[in-house]
Parts: structure tokens; sequence; C-alpha cells
């Protein structure tokens, strides 16, 4: 048992590491989860999903394994949120090209749940036994990828942008 102040704060500081460490243990394997079930939600071919960096410039034909997650980026573990993007590649039917779009999600451990923020989406309690209980983030991932396209056709709609430049389909 400690004595001095000094001593209580050793025991305070590795009780916070083995928290920090903990929480990013499980948050790396729940962002590993996510990155490799969402393939199959949205029923696309394992290739067209790849963890990404949050932040920055992407490759999204890159494998980044660790360095797709935000702990990678520091030289120190803390208890903070874990960060990663999540890029969908999605081909063109019109010709050889493609498309891609990433969103970005953090996720931490809070007491017997995770909270996991996608994007602009609201704020998901996912339990950290979530081996089955996924969708609800997959759904998520998926109407923030639909919402990027609705309001940039919406945009390209408005009035107020007609004279500016865009795509129009041949007659």
């Amino acid at each position: 048992m400690p004595n001095t102040r000094f001593e209580k704060l050793q025991d305070a500081i590795k009780s916070y590491g083995a928290a920090a460490f903990e929480n990013l243990m499980r948050c790396k394997g729940f962002g590993d989860a996510v990155v490799a079930g969402f393939p199959a939600y949205i029923e696309c071919s394992e290739d067209c999903v790849r963890a990404v960096p949050p932040i920055g410039e992407f490759d999204p034909r890159k494998d980044y394994g660790e360095l797709a997650f935000s702990y990678s980026q520091r030289s120190v573990i803390v208890l903070e949120p874990i960060q990663f993007g999540i890029a969908l590649t999605v081909k063109n039917f019109e010709d050889a090209g493609a498309l891609w779009l990433r969103t970005a999600i953090a996720v931490e451990v809070t007491g017997d749940s995770f909270d996991v923020f996608v994007a602009q989406q609201p704020i998901l309690h996912i339990p950290l036994d979530y081996k089955d209980k996924l969708e609800p983030v997959f759904e998520a991932i998926y109407q923030e990828f639909m919402r990027t396209f609705k309001v940039q056709v919406l945009e390209f709609n408005d009035q107020r942008f007609e004279t500016g430049i865009g795509f129009l389909p041949e007659n």
C-alpha cells in the first residue's frame, strides 16, 4: 500500500496507463471488426473497403495497417478516443474509373460499452462484446456516405448555383 503522496501518484499513473492501453487495444479490435464487416453489410467486395487515416491525404488502395489509427501518430499512449478512417471505393459503371469516399470514426471505451462517433451521425453505444452487434455502426457509415452525395446533389440542383460548374448528362 502506498504511503507517500509520490507513491500514490505513481499508482494513479499506473492505473491510467493500464486504462489507456486497454482502451487502445479494445478500440483497435473494434475498428478492425468494423472494416472487415462493412463490405458484407453493403454487399461489395472486400477490396472496396480499407482502413485509412482519419484526416489528411490518403490512398484508398493502400493497406495502412496500424497507420490508419490515430494512436500510431503519437509517441505516448494516452487515454483518448481512437480515430480511424474508412474508405469506400466505388467503380464507375460508364468507364474504368472509380470514386472513393472516406469518413472518420472515433471510438472510446466508456464503462461497459464503446461510444462510437461516425462523422456527423448521432453517437452510438455498442457493447464491449460487439460480435454480431455492429449493424448500427455499419448503417451509420452507410448513411454518412449517402449523405455526402445527397448534399452535393441538393447543392447542384439549388437555383442559386445554376450558373456554376457541374455535370450535365448528354441527351
